[in-house]
């Protein structure tokens, strides 16, 4: 797990919770609070059509006033370049997906989102899922994926002033700031 001394200082929000939890909503709710324009990290990649058609249902959903920034890889950078503008990232999951893939050192990819997050001051909402709850994956990889995601949420966490899990599209709240 990627280690960052971070105070809970930052306007961070952590949304976490399982599929079609309301995760997403929860989240673009909380950063329209601040006002537009509002930047929308997107960390998806398309692999098939029903990939395209959920982004592209991500994107008719939303208000007007977001910017939409596609980055699958280069989430320190993307925040960074997002300055102090209100930031919603959907999702952590999707991300430690692809760096996995790309076999990217997601220690290191971690404790540079984290360095940047400790630096922003802006509104910044993560959304993540919860894994760790279902059955234990049948494959070396989806257990190594449910492990890297439970620690990355661990470490996102800690470092977030609020922490709220979605439940049938309720806010519980986990850690408040």
């Amino acid at each position: 797990m990627a280690s960052v001394e971070t105070e809970a200082r930052t306007e961070c929000t952590l949304v976490l919770g399982g599929v079609r939890s309301g995760k997403s909503r929860h989240a673009e709710q909380l950063v329209m609070a601040a006002p537009a324009p509002w930047i929308y990290i997107a960390t998806a990649r398309v692999w098939d059509e029903e990939m395209q058609a959920r982004i592209e249902r991500h994107r008719e959903d939303r208000a007007v006033g977001w910017q939409t920034v596609e980055e699958p890889l280069g989430l320190a950078g993307a925040l960074e370049e997002a300055g102090q503008a209100p930031v919603l990232v959907d999702c952590l999951t999707l991300w430690l997906t692809n760096l996995l893939l790309a076999e990217r050192d997601i220690a290191s990819e971690t404790g540079a989102v984290l360095r940047v997050l400790a630096r922003r001051s802006a509104p910044t909402v993560l959304v993540s899922n919860e894994v760790g709850l279902g059955i234990v994956p049948e494959t070396p990889l989806g257990r190594r994926f449910r492990d890297e995601a439970g620690w990355l949420n661990q470490a996102v966490a800690c470092a977030a002033r609020r922490v709220v899990f979605m439940v049938a599209g309720l806010p519980m709240i986990v850690k408040a700031g």
